[in-house]
């Protein structure tokens, strides 16, 4: 699942995203209102926690954007204003639920779970690739039925690359979105995470395309 968080105060923000990120999510980080509103901020969302306080526009001036342009991931404002009319104008705009500051972390997470909860007829959460299946929910990755234990990383790798079948994703693609660092040529973590997974994956599904990165390759190979 990924999750953008909009939030200017550093400590915040970065208590945020480990937190988040300890518990499978791989999360976007604005600290702006521009940042939050450009293609690269809101690409593949599945919820945003969002500050109404930011330096350069207002949280709820983001909000109506996002719903203008047709944005339908679920939105959680997290805030210092606890008046009425700031609730009532946030939910009225579109908002799906309202957190004041300063706020407990494992109810952030409850009220994130339950705007992912699965409605009546649900957009399905689950990918799906070969006999391997990927609960975006509940972060279980089953291959046939059996439990395939990943850590957090290895399971927010697999999540990027299931998202993206067929498609070769670079290094620096894949260690910007899942580890949230600029590309280091000497570093060898995404190769390394690589094989972590298809140690516990098999080799079928990961595919090192050589001078580019690697594809998650969902159909078979041509004779």
């Amino acid at each position: 699942m990924r999750a953008l968080v909009v939030e200017d105060e550093e400590r915040i923000a970065s208590f945020l995203d480990k937190g988040l990120s300890a518990h499978g999510y791989v999360v976007e980080r604005a600290a702006t209102g521009a940042e939050a509103l450009g293609d690269s901020a809101t690409r593949d969302v599945d919820i945003a926690v969002l500050d109404l306080g930011l330096p350069d526009v207002d949280g709820l001036h983001v909000l109506r954007q996002w719903r203008a342009k047709g944005k339908a991931f679920p939105v959680i404002i997290l805030t210092a204003r606890d008046q009425l009319d700031d609730r009532i104008m946030g939910l009225d705009l579109g908002a799906d639920d309202y957190l004041p500051k300063p706020f407990d972390f494992e109810e952030l997470l409850a009220r994130i779970r339950a705007r992912l909860r699965p409605a009546a007829n649900p957009v399905s959460y689950i990918l799906r690739a070969k006999d391997l299946e990927f609960d975006l929910l509940t972060r279980r990755v089953t291959s046939r039925g059996t439990t395939i234990d990943l850590t957090s990383r290895e399971s927010a790798l697999l999540e990027d690359l299931m998202r993206h079948p067929n498609q070769v994703l670079s290094r620096e693609q894949l260690m910007s979105r899942v580890w949230s660092l600029e590309f280091d040529p000497a570093s060898n973590v995404v190769d390394v995470y690589v094989g972590y997974l298809r140690r516990k994956l098999g080799e079928q599904y990961i595919e090192t395309v050589r001078g580019s990165g690697y594809r998650f390759r969902v159909e078979e190979r041509s004779a």
